[in-house]
């Protein structure tokens, strides 16, 4: 099964995640990095959409089924290595020099909600799935770059109501809270979000000039202030 696939129409590059959950760890990171390199380096696309082919879940985060054995095990090297690599997708994410829509057709929880944050525009599955952000009943406080990510999605004030309580949203409650663009029932969440890409045909080179400057502060919190979080070894998971 092929991990991560993707067509092209028109102007529009869709990229389906396909591996059940969509966890994340280095094999499935890693393929969703190898398809964004390939839409920009060889298609003429200028916008992208990313959907799931689950038929609940959008993605569900970090693959703890992976990772905590990993720093069990107190293999802190590739426990650092998979947060650089994680960050590298949130990072390609954020600054893509294609205009980016999350088509989120299930449930986004941990780090998948994370990952949605980066994109520009979201649009959501309003008949099943919740926008959640877990990490404060497991443990794990976020780092600098996923703090600046959910502030580039949401209200201050409703980062704070997410991360402190663990709250899930509904897509209408996301759409009320000004956290996704529309709410659609799953059979026209495609369709909507299609025809909003659809109009979307802006010129690589100012979209990437634009998000350099509007995304900056995550670049500089991943690039800076991630880094002796992550280079400490303290992984507070499992």
């Amino acid at each position: 099964m092929t991990q991560v696939k993707y067509k092209v129409d028109a102007h529009v590059a869709t990229i389906t995640l396909n591996d059940g959950e969509n966890r994340f760890n280095p094999d499935f990171i890693n393929a969703f990095l190898g398809v964004l390199d390939e839409i920009e380096n060889a298609t003429d696309a200028t916008t992208l959409v990313v959907t799931s082919s689950h038929e609940k879940i959008f993605s569900n985060g970090i693959d703890l089924k992976w990772l905590v054995p990993v720093i069990q095990k107190n293999d802190l090297a590739l426990a650092k290595d998979f947060f650089y690599l994680l960050n590298r997708m949130f990072k390609r994410i954020a600054t893509y020099p294609l205009v980016t829509v999350a088509g989120i057709s299930g449930h986004a929880f941990a780090g998948g909600a994370i990952m949605s944050c980066a994109f520009d525009f979201r649009f959501m599955r309003s008949d099943r799935g919740y926008f959640c952000f877990p990490e404060v009943d497991l443990g794990i406080p976020f780092l600098p770059g996923m703090n600046e990510l959910l502030k580039k999605a949401m209200p201050m004030h409703m980062v704070a109501y997410m991360i402190y309580t663990g709250a899930r949203l509904t897509a209408d409650q996301c759409v009320d809270h000004h956290i996704v663009h529309r709410a659609c029932p799953i059979d026209t969440l495609m369709t909507e979000t299609m025809e909003f890409a659809m109009a979307v045909n802006k010129r690589r080179s100012v979209v990437a000039e634009m998000k350099k400057r509007l995304n900056h502060a995550i670049v500089h919190a991943i690039d800076i202030q991630d880094v002796p979080y992550i280079e400490s070894g303290q992984f507070n998971i499992g």
